[in-house]
C-alpha cells in the first residue's frame, strides 16, 4: 500500500511556504492505519524495546498502538505545562518558531531501550529535543521511528540523529 496516497497535504499552513504533511488522512483509515502501526512494530519487534517515548499530539496515536503491540511501555512528552508531575524540559526550534517540550523526570530509568516515536521528521528540532530529554535519564539506546520524513529538509538536526537508527515509513 502507498502509504503517501493516504497522506493530505495543506499548502501554507500553519504559515505561508510550509506544505503540511496531515497524517489525520491516513489514520482514518483502518487499513492504512494498520498497516503503519504492523510495520512500525514488526521493524522494531527485537530491538528490546522497553518503552515508547512519543510527542504530542500526533506521535501518541501510533506510538500508544505500537507501544501495545511490542509490549513496551508509553511515555509521553508534552508541550510546556501539561504534565502535573516535576518535569525535565528542553527548547528547540521550529520550522516556523519556538517551543519547549517536557517529560516526567521519572519516565525512564538507565535500564530503559527507548524508541522515539513521532508522526514527522522536519528540521529534527523536535526529534533532538526529544533525544536530548531522554540522554538526561541515561537510558542504554535509543531508536526513532517517524511516518514521514521530509527529506528534503536538509539541517545540522538531521546529521545528529543519522548516528542513531531510524526507520521512516514515507519520504518526501
Amino acid at each position: 500500500m502507498d502509504l503517501k496516497k493516504y497522506i493530505r497535504e495543506i499548502q501554507d499552513y500553519p504559515i505561508e511556504g510550509i506544505n503540511f504533511k496531515d497524517i489525520t488522512t491516513l489514520l482514518k483509515d483502518e487499513k492504512a492505519f494498520r498497516q503503519v502501526v504492523e510495520e512500525i512494530s514488526s521493524y522494531f519487534a527485537n530491538k528490546g524495546i522497553t518503552k515508547i517515548v512519543s510527542l504530542e499530539s500526533r506521535g501518541f496515536i501510533v506510538g500508544g498502538a505500537v507501544a501495545y503491540c511490542i509490549n513496551a511501555g508509553f511515555v509521553p512528552i508534552r508541550k510546556k505545562g501539561k504534565l502535573p508531575s516535576k518535569t525535565v524540559k528542553e527548547s528547540y526550534e521550529l520550522e516556523y518558531g519556538t517551543d519547549t517540550i517536557e517529560m516526567h523526570e521519572d519516565a525512564l530509568s538507565e535500564d530503559d531501550v527507548v524508541l522515539i516515536h513521532d508522526d514527522l521528521l522536519a528540521t529534527g528540532g523536535t526529534a533532538l529535543a526529544a533525544l536530548k530529554l531522554v540522554q538526561q535519564m541515561n537510558v542504554k539506546k535509543v531508536y526513532f521511528s517517524f511516518i514521514c520524513d521530509l527529506k528534503f529538509i536538509e539541517n545540522g538536526n538531521k546529521d545528529i540523529l543519522s548516528q542513531y537508527e531510524t526507520h521512516s515509513l514515507v519520504e518526501y
